[in-house]
């Protein structure tokens, strides 16, 4: 395992890094300092980069676009983000339930594209399916309601358990927690599972098509409860950078065996030889 020097950062590289984006990469529309560097700096190496995301308001290409915009071109699919786990879980496990995306077009556009059925009548749904939604409503919680409680047949799901999204300036938007609480508060029912950070499937997402163990890959990330829980749960190194949601006292808080790998005030800290 790479140690790291007095700076708490890694004086060895891993043979895969895996990134968040908003708060880590870029905040808003501007790349945070030293990203360009540090992601330009390991491609030039030969490692192998990814890239990761909780927010289902785009789709993969959406990203691609926004990173080649910052001046960070990156292939689609070196990108994933709950939008895939999502549909690529349903469509393992559930290919034939009638799915409720409390959700924007980014998620409602990949579930029909993945040949998944969506509807509105409480009647006929199998799974609710909370998500980021800026168009949430009361009628949309009607129809969650009905077909939770009132029919007694729909499971809760949710794409991500964030609670806010994160903006310039320390101001935030709320994220698919929010709705999740909502829909728990009014049927009684617990969500039965979430497709992003933490859970360990974006693990397998991040680094499939790559011949590289958890173990020698690191996760980067700007929050302890999805991106470096993520990487503790799942086998992975972690570095926490202080340029987004936590902070390093939230951090040293925390049990021994869930602390970060490297707490870093600046993400190129994280290239060997810097």
């Amino acid at each position: 395992m790479p140690q790291a020097d007095r700076n708490d950062r890694p004086i060895e590289h891993y043979d895969a890094y895996v990134f968040d984006m908003d708060g880590t990469i870029y905040l808003g529309d501007e790349l945070l300092p030293g990203a360009k560097e540090l992601v330009e700096g390991l491609r030039e190496r030969g490692l192998p980069v990814r890239f990761l995301s909780n927010n289902p308001t785009k789709d993969p290409s959406a990203y691609a676009e926004k990173l080649e915009r910052l001046g960070l071109p990156t292939p689609v699919e070196e990108i994933a983000n709950t939008v895939v786990t999502t549909t690529r879980w349903l469509r393992a496990n559930a290919p034939d339930a009638v799915v409720f995306p409390i959700a924007e077009r980014p998620v409602v556009d990949a579930l029909h594209a993945a040949g998944i059925t969506t509807s509105d009548d409480p009647a006929a749904i199998d799974i609710v399916l909370a998500s980021y939604d800026r168009t949430f409503d009361y009628a949309k919680l009607q129809v969650a309601f009905d077909a939770i409680w009132f029919h007694k047949r729909a499971r809760l799901m949710a794409t991500n358990p964030d609670r806010y999204c994160p903006f310039p300036g320390g101001r935030g938007e709320p994220d698919a927690a929010g709705i999740v609480a909502a829909i728990e508060a009014t049927t009684g029912v617990t969500c039965e599972r979430h497709f992003g950070k933490p859970d360990p499937a974006m693990v397998e997402v991040a680094l499939a098509g790559l011949d590289v163990r958890p173990e020698r890959a690191l996760m980067v990330g700007d929050r302890l409860a999805t991106d470096i829980k993520m990487a503790v749960d799942g086998g992975m190194a972690s570095a926490l950078v202080l340029t987004g949601d936590s902070t390093a006292a939230e951090a040293a808080a925390l049990p021994p065996q869930e602390h970060p790998t490297y707490v870093l005030d600046r993400i190129d800290a994280l290239l060997p030889g810097a």
